[in-house]
């Protein structure tokens, strides 16, 4: 059938009379055709009726990827609604869309491409358009976008695994290989459209896979035309999109998730990867990465490989976690310093000093006597030793990934891609309105800005990010004066002895607990509102700067996004670990924020066990609302969608159909999951000295991660755009930086929010006799020493406690400081110097010893490893020998024949210069 038999021919300059309106006359300006386009350009007549015969397209093949001839394959999809004419309004905006949709088509059609329509069998107003690349265009944009294909089988033998003799177990962690089967190796190189003959070209319809076809496809429809006005050129696919021009436009999955296609020498690529990847009954398997990234293109690719690699490397972390854990669990019975705190001849004859003034009263240090206990299983010895182990992982884990990601660019043909010159955004493009001379090649370019205006662009983008910076600072100062209301409210009810119905809870509950788990989740809601509410603003900031290149854009917000939610997320925990409980002063003097709120105080056992509760709530968190955004509100609107649009059995609906009713993609695709991994890595490795059980945590969410996005996109959403991604972006140089950071956070965290260093100052100082001689090696007599004395007549009338319970004249409280009646009462002791002294030399030694550490694993572990290098090497050469000494070859025999014993060298003048040629 021809397109005749569904085009008819309207031609761009007539005009459709509308109550004595045009085309024309609607537009707000009048839109320029070119004449080229006019003689063939063809567009489908609203409310034009096709046969039957011609609406089945699939022949009753539900699954077909082809045009009505059963040969030309679709390479995209484009969709669009016809609208309703009735009201004035509606109809300038319909005639102006229609306008610029056939403007567009046109252009594609001048670009080379060929397209066909159809009514959509279950909505009458649906229309499609499926596009379909020729042989001669796609040999142009494959040389365009200088994708690399074969040239010759891979020669060079591979070294075998030194895990080969495990593989009667391991393949039973692999996919199946009788499903996906693994590929021939080849050496490839940039195709060029002239030298076809060389290139290893077996079948022509399966030379460009359907991901290199549609990437093609989109690459010309972001370049198309869709209007002129005067001297501006408005153009791409996205900008249609945006305006309602089309409703979709998306590359075709190639069968149905779980049913294979009936079509003969279909790859059924879709199924394999629900079979293999996406179901749950997988969840143990590896993934198929090759297949992944054949499918969806390179940026999905890397993007699972990384995610795949971290949670392997997860596993070790977790399994040393888990084992610091369990000793913690197990020694806190046997703890010195918490059987000193519960023992009622000892914690229950020392009163602690009230926390707030007024109404908080005097209490006994063996009411905290649980959380004493909980403390000792997160701050011990075991801690110390798997903070530096995390600081030595998080160095192993970047290290090898990059060897692994070198790996995976030569096998992806990515090596050269970013030395390629990538090209320039649709959107950058549209609006080059300024001249300016390039650096490089000396040629005068269009851009869209100058220099000032472009410094102008930048500062307002950094105004806005500082601005959105200091609001997420106020929301924290506002969480902290919330934190010292509510401990008074909850001192003043947890406290009082008198209120018998609050007995059982005291034992179970302190102030410091209730305040530390109200506070962390009004902290946590607080977080995920200004992130939905900063994630526009970063759109709309980056989309101001107007970055040239789709990279230089990712970046821009990928530094924006991340720097917010690095202080979003992580402000509260670093108040916790680092100000929280340092600058209170003393019972008699103590310090307020505000001029009214006095600062909160710690435990007597530090703020320790209060970061760990933080940590476990925002991370725990953000795993279920992540989950819930990313499966159930997918699942949810698809079911909604097929509820709307209930139409005939999907049996008989064509293949472009289901895709329709499909999710559409985000336009920042993987960003979110990215954020969302990197966020995690920074509580992993930041904190993890105040949290053993992260590293278990994350693994957990990642080998669900996987899988959830897995399914989601293999089901839920419309097929991915594929793209081209050498490695992980921004994100690398941001995990560098976070690795660097967690060295210096957990060392400090150790050294100032846990009390491991007291702890060790007082055991060599003071439970250890001279000549080696141990006092039973025990910890006994710490927390009598670790608490000062305070003499509470020398509390002021606005800080007196309001009720006294207890007969004493003093009471205890966190400090090392001189007792009442000495000469410096009040002022810190030696004893307080000798900490502060051990704890910034701890710093100082574990920061260098782990920094060299880095920089030693750094320097020693190639980035590259030998054998890809060779490879690399090898194909560079076959390159060369194949493609471009052919040139050389073609020169010589141009020439004329030359003496060879009596010539050697021969001057032939190309551009003007004379160059010797070496025969």
């Amino acid at each position: 059938m021809s397109n005749n038999d569904i085009f008819e021919m309207d031609s761009v300059s007539e005009t459709d009379e509308l109550e004595g309106e045009t085309i024309l006359g609607m537009m707000d300006e009048e839109v320029v055709y070119p004449q080229e386009f006019l003689p063939t350009y063809h567009s489908i007549k609203e409310g034009a009726t096709v046969p039957k015969a011609q609406l089945a397209e699939f022949n009753n093949k539900p699954d077909s990827l082809f045009f009505n001839d059963g040969v030309r394959r679709i390479d995209f999809i484009l969709a669009y609604e016809s609208e309703d004419k009735k009201d004035f309004e509606k109809r300038r905006t319909f005639q102006r869309r229609k306008t610029r949709r056939e403007y567009f088509e046109a252009s594609l059609m001048k670009m080379g491409m060929e397209l066909e329509a159809t009514k959509s069998v279950a909505d009458e107003k649906l229309m499609f358009v499926k596009v379909h690349m020729p042989w001669d265009v796609l040999c142009t944009y494959a040389e365009v976008l200088h994708i690399k294909l074969p040239i010759q089988p891979n020669d060079m033998s591979s070294r075998p695994s030194p895990w080969r003799f495990l593989s009667c177990i391991t393949k039973h962690f692999y996919p199946n290989e009788d499903l996906i089967t693994k590929e021939a190796e080849f050496f490839t190189a940039p195709f060029e459209k002239d030298r076809l003959e060389n290139f290893y070209v077996k079948d022509k319809d399966a030379f460009f896979t359907p991901s290199m076809r549609s990437r093609m496809a989109f690459y010309i429809l972001s370049r198309a035309p869709y209007e002129i006005r005067g001297n501006i050129k408005k153009f791409g696919i996205t900008k249609l999109l945006d305006g309602g021009v089309y409703k979709a436009a998306y590359p075709l999955h190639d069968c149905r998730f779980n049913v294979k296609s009936t079509e003969e020498g279909y790859p059924n690529e879709r199924f394999l990867l629900y079979e293999e990847w996406a179901h749950p009954k997988s969840f143990y398997k590896m993934q198929p990465l090759n297949l992944i990234r054949k499918y969806y293109g390179e940026k999905i690719g890397i993007y699972f490989a990384w995610l795949g690699f971290y949670t392997i490397m997860l596993a070790v972390a977790a399994v040393v976690g888990l084992g610091c854990f369990i000793y913690g669990y197990r020694t806190q019975d046997t703890s010195t310093w918490s059987k000193e705190v519960c023992d009622p001849d000892i914690g229950g004859n020392i009163v602690m000093c009230p926390q707030c003034d007024r109404e908080c009263m005097y209490w006994k240090l063996n009411s905290t006597c649980e959380a004493s206990k909980k403390l000792c299983i997160f701050d011990n010895f075991g801690t110390l030793v798997f903070a530096v182990f995390m600081s030595i992982w998080v160095t192993l884990f970047l290290e090898f990934w990059k060897r692994y990601q070198a790996e995976l660019e030569y096998a992806w043909d990515t090596v050269e891609f970013l030395e390629q010159e990538e090209p320039p955004r649709p959107e950058y493009e549209a609006k080059c309105i300024y001249e300016r001379k390039n650096p490089i090649t000396g040629v005068k370019e269009k851009v869209p800005y100058t220099a000032c205006g472009r410094c102008v662009r930048v500062s307002i983008g950094i105004g806005t990010v500082l601005f959105w910076i200091l609001l997420i600072l106020a929301s924290i100062v506002a969480i902290i004066v919330y934190r010292l209301a509510a401990f008074f409210a909850f001192s003043t009810k947890l406290r009082a002895q008198d209120l018998k119905e609050l007995e059982p809870l005291k034992e179970y509950v302190s102030p410091q607990m209730a305040t530390s788990v109200t506070a962390s989740l009004i902290s946590f809601v607080v977080i995920m509102i200004l992130n939905i509410l900063y994630e526009r603003v970063a759109i709309w900031i980056t989309d101001f700067e107007l970055p040239r290149t789709k990279t230089d854009y990712e970046n821009s917000l990928t530094m924006k996004m991340f720097l917010f939610q690095f202080v979003n997320y992580y402000s509260s925990c670093f108040y916790i670990a680092f100000a929280k409980g340092k600058a209170v002063g003393h019972p008699g003097n103590p310090v307020y924020l505000l001029g009214k709120y006095r600062n909160e105080e710690c435990d007597p056992g530090g703020c320790l066990i209060e970061l760990t509760t933080q940590l476990s709530i925002i991370m725990g968190g953000k795993a279920i609302w992540n989950n819930i955004q990313e499966v159930l509100l997918p699942w949810v609107k698809n079911l909604i969608f097929r509820y709307c649009t209930r139409g005939p059995s999907e049996k008989v609906i064509p293949r472009w159909e289901q895709d329709y009713r499909l999710q559409p993609l985000s336009k920042l695709g993987l960003f979110y999951e990215y954020l969302e991994m990197v966020i995690q890595f920074g509580f992993v490795t930041l904190f993890v000295a105040s949290f053993p059980l992260a590293p278990i945590l994350a693994l957990v969410n990642n080998l669900f991660e996987i899988r959830v996005d897995a399914w989601k996109i293999t089901t839920q959403f419309r097929r991915f755009v594929p793209e081209k991604a050498q490695d992980i972006g921004a994100w690398q140089p941001i995990l560098q930086g976070v690795a660097i950071l967690a060295v210096a956070t957990n060392a400090m965290i150790i050294a100032f929010t846990s009390d491991m260093i007291p702890r060790l100052v007082y055991y060599w100082s003071f439970s250890v006799y001279p000549y080696g001689d141990y006092r039973n090696n025990t910890m006994q007599g710490y927390i009598n020493s670790s608490l000062s004395i305070f003499n509470i007549s020398d509390f002021s009338d606005s800080s007196k406690p309001m009720k006294t319970l207890y007969n004493i004249t003093t009471c205890r409280y966190r400090d090392f400081r001189y007792a009442p009646g000495h000469p410096k009462q009040y002022e810190y002791t030696i004893y307080y110097w000798h900490v502060i002294a051990a704890k910034m030399a701890f710093i100082i030694v574990v920061e260098h010893i782990v920094y060299l550490t880095k920089f030693i694993l750094s320097y020693v572990i190639p980035d590259v490893p030998y054998a890809v290098r060779e490879q690399i090497k090898r194909e560079k050469y076959l390159t060369q020998v194949v493609l471009h000494e052919t040139n050389l070859k073609l020169v010589t025999k141009r020439m004329k024949p030359v003496d060879d014993d009596t010539v050697k060298y021969a001057k032939v003048n190309l551009t003007g210069e004379e160059m010797e040629l070496d025969f």
